[in-house]
């Protein structure tokens, strides 16, 4: 049986070359890629907190500084916060999420929301994992990640955002995954980039990367700048959406700006719109925040559906129209509480528990006839001995 080391790898190849011009007009075309500026006419995310579950975030960046909540370090389990360097992943996904513009530097899709950031030890150097999948879902002990789930859900978080992955399920992290859904909680992540392995070649399709591939997770693949697949992006059917992640710019630790690859940048632009949208319709469901996403990205492929782009790219107006059509819908017809099956005829009354008459009555004529044959037969036969 194989197995596998619980190393969770950020989902991004590399951070290029430092951006020379204006941050913002670096940016324009992934904002416009989005369509955010439509979304921001209804909402920028006020009210909203998303959990960045990833290495630490620099909460000292001008465009976070003061709109940052530092949770315990989930890979120790340990409960209270407590000093951990600072990573550049996690903070330039918190950015593409929720950077304030400051200064007119970054902005990210939801710069009123807040972030949650939940440290874990992500190896971001490694640009690839290359391994066998899990043959059999790992039991035991809690997970780093699903305590990670766990505490966001119960700490005020309505998006979760993980731009991390490896190539093995847990059933801890699965029944996490499960209690954040049920309290409302909304969960992205990326599919991983594993286009272009040697696995994905010759089978036509990438591992399934884990948590995307849990039920009920926003899986994200990404685009370029032509919305097309990136060649790099995982391929299989955990891919919902598609948001742009070759040449993404993203803030880097302490200051500065770099260019991303990978499909971390995209799961974390889409978190950026799932919080616009819980801050629109607080009340809407996992799911239906997921439907509103697919129903309204653009792009659709040919066929509805396929596992390089899934339902297409994500468009942030479309999408809050989307949810404003689910809002109306509710679980079930209400019924009054004195009606537990609504209105109509009631059924006639059971009739009372005891014998039945008329079967009684067949019953004793048969008997009687039995009886006046049998005494018939008697005396015909004390006849004939005379």
């Amino acid at each position: 049986m194989l197995t596998a080391v619980r190393v969770l790898t950020a989902a991004m190849l590399a951070l290029h070359a430092p951006v020379d011009a204006p941050i913002r007009e670096q940016q324009q075309w992934v904002l416009d890629a989005l369509n955010v500026e439509q979304a921001w006419n209804v909402t920028k995310g006020a009210g909203v907190t998303v959990a960045v579950i990833d290495s630490a975030v620099d909460a000292e960046v001008k465009e976070l500084r003061g709109r940052v909540v530092l949770g315990p370090d989930m890979s120790s389990g340990a409960a209270r916060p407590r000093e951990v360097a600072p990573g550049e992943h996690g903070t330039a996904m918190a950015a593409l999420i929720a950077g304030s513009g400051a200064g007119g530097g970054f902005v990210g899709v939801a710069p009123e929301a807040r972030v949650l950031s939940l440290p874990l030890a992500v190896d971001e150097d490694q640009e690839n994992q290359i391994a066998p999948p899990l043959l059999n879902e790992q039991g035991g002990a809690e997970s780093p990640l699903a305590r990670a789930l766990r505490y966001a859900a119960n700490h005020g978080a309505k998006v979760i955002s993980m731009s991390i992955g490896n190539y093995g399920p847990h059933r801890s992290e699965r029944e996490a995954v499960s209690y954040a859904l049920g309290k409302g909680v909304v969960l992205v992540a990326a599919v991983g980039n594993d286009g272009q392995t040697n696995y994905t070649k010759e089978n036509g399709t990438s591992y399934w990367s884990f948590p995307a591939g849990y039920p009920g997770i926003i899986g994200v693949a990404a685009v370029d700048k032509a919305s097309k697949a990136a060649p790099y992006s995982s391929d299989n059917l955990s891919v919902l959406v598609a948001a742009p992640g070759s040449g993404v710019p993203v803030v880097k630790r302490g200051s500065g700006y770099e260019l991303s690859e990978g499909t971390s940048s995209a799961a974390a632009l889409v978190a950026g719109v799932a919080a616009l949208i819980k801050a629109r319709y607080p009340d809407l469901r996992p799911e239906q925040v997921s439907q509103a996403l697919a129903t309204g990205a653009r792009g659709r492929p040919a066929a509805g559906y396929d596992d390089r782009t899934g339902f297409g790219v994500v468009d942030a107006g479309a999408a809050l129209n989307a949810a404003e059509r689910f809002a109306g819908q509710t679980r079930a017809v209400p019924v009054p509480a004195d009606q537990h099956f609504g209105q109509g005829e009631d059924s006639p009354e059971p009739s009372a528990p005891g014998p039945d008459p008329w079967r009684l009555w067949l019953y004793g004529v048969g008997v009687l006839v039995a009886l006046v044959m049998f005494c018939g037969a008697i005396v015909l036969l004390n006849q004939r001995r005379e």
